[in-house]
C-alpha cells in the first residue's frame, strides 16, 4: 500500500524487529511511559505485523493482528501524525483480517484514541479499564466478506522462503550457504567477530573463496566491540591481513551505533542473515530477499560512514 511520502507493508517479527522497536519504544515506552517488559509480549512472535516506511525506508508506524483476532500496538512517530499513516495502517490490518476470513475484529483503545477508531467503524463496548496505567475501552467491528481478489500472502517457496535458525550450527550453515552465493560485496555487522561463527573453518573457506574470486570482491566488517578481541587470536585476522585489498574493518564511534544489539550478514544486497540479538543464535535469513537485504545494506552503509578504521587490530596481527 503506497501513499504520499510513505508506504505500508507486511513485516516479519524476527527480520524487522529493530524497525518495530524503532517505532514502538519511542511511542509507548518513552512518550507514554509503558514499562518495556509490558511492551514486548509473548504474542509478538505469533502476530501478523504491518509497518509504515517513509521514502528513505525508515520505519514510521506499526500495527499488529494477534491470534486473538485483535488489532494492537498501533503506533506512529510524532512527526508523522496527522498525515494519514494511522489510517493506512488500519486499512492494511483490516484487509488482512478480511482475507483471513475473520467475521469480526476487536481492539483495546486508549480512551483519547476512540474517535480515530470510531472513524473506521469500530464501536465501544464494556466498561473503561486500565492497561499499562492508561484508561482503555474495548471496541469492535464486524468485517464484510473478504475481497475475492485479496488473499493472505502465500508462504514464499525455494530461495525466497524465510529461513529461521535457533542454534549455532544452523546460523553457521546458513551463513556458509549465503557466502557461497556472493558475487560482489559482503557486509558484516558483528559485536566481536564471534569466533564460533566468523572463525569457523567452513565459513573462513567460503570467505577465502569469495575474496580470491578475481571479480573485484569487497568484504566490509563493522566490529562494535573490538576491545573484546584483545589478547585473542582470531582466525579471520590473518586472512584479512593477507587480502587487505579486499577486507576493510571499522568500528563505530556514534553512541547509538555502539548500542546496536543485532548482528547481520548481507550479500550483494540480495540475501541476508539477521539476528535481533547478536548474543543469541535465534534469527532468520533469506537467499532471495532483496527488499530486506537492501534495507540492511543501507543501514550498514550509514553506520560505515560514521565509523572509524579499526587500527587497533594491528596489535593483534592485522
Amino acid at each position: 500500500m503506497i501513499n504520499a511520502g510513505f508506504r505500508v507493508e507486511p513485516a516479519d517479527y524476527a527480520v524487522d524487529f529493530a524497525d518495530l522497536r524503532a517505532v514502538r519504544e519511542p511511542v509507548f515506552v518513552v512518550e507514554q511511559q509503558v514499562p518495556i517488559e509490558e511492551e514486548w509480549d509473548e504474542l509478538d512472535p505469533q502476530c501478523r505485523h504491518v509497518i509504515a516506511r517513509d521514502e528513505a525506508n525508515r520505519p514510521i508506524g506499526t500495527g499488529r493482528l494477534t491470534p486473538e483476532r485483535k488489532i494492537g500496538r498501533m503506533a506512529v512517530l510524532a512527526e508523522w501524525r496527522g498525515k494519514g499513516v494511522g489510517d493506512a495502517l488500519m486499512e492494511a490490518l483490516m484487509d488482512e483480517a478480511r482475507a483471513l476470513g475473520w467475521p469480526e475484529i476487536s481492539l483495546n483503545s486508549q480512551t483519547h484514541a476512540m474517535p480515530f477508531y470510531a472513524r473506521h467503524g469500530f464501536e465501544a463496548f464494556g466498561d473503561e479499564f486500565m492497561e499499562a496505567g492508561i484508561p482503555h475501552r474495548k471496541m469492535r467491528k464486524a468485517l464484510g466478506a473478504p475481497d475475492p481478489g485479496r488473499r493472505p500472502r502465500p508462504a514464499p517457496q525455494g530461495d525466497a522462503a524465510l529461513r529461521e535458525f535457533t542454534s549455532e550450527s544452523e546460523v553457521r550453515d546458513f551463513a556458509v550457504e549465503l557466502l557461497g552465493r556472493a558475487r560482489r560485496e559482503i557486509r558484516v555487522f558483528t559485536r566481536d567477530l564471534e569466533p564460533a561463527l566468523y572463525g569457523h573453518a567452513g565459513l573462513l573457506d567460503a570467505l577465502r573463496t569469495f575474496a580470491t574470486s578475481g571479480r573485484g570482491p569487497s568484504v566490509r566488517v563493522i566490529v562494535v566491540e573490538p576491545e573484546r578481541l584483545r589478547g585473542e587470536s582470531h582466525p579471520l585476522l590473518p586472512l584479512a591481513q593477507r587480502l587487505s585489498s579486499v577486507f576493510a574493518l571499522r568500528t563505530p564511534v556514534d553512541p547509538e551505533d555502539r548500542q546496536a544489539a543485532e548482528g547481520y550478514l548481507v550479500v550483494d544486497e540480495t540475501a541476508y542473515a539477521f539476528r535481533p540479538l547478536a548474543t543469541r543464535f535465534e534469527g532468520s535469513g533469506c537467499l532471495d530477499g532483496p527488499a530486506r537485504a537492501r534495507q540492511l545494506a543501507q543501514e550498514f552503509d550509514r553506520r560505515w560512514e560514521r565509523a572509524r578504521e579499526l587500527t587497533e587490530l594491528r596489535a593483534l596481527g592485522f
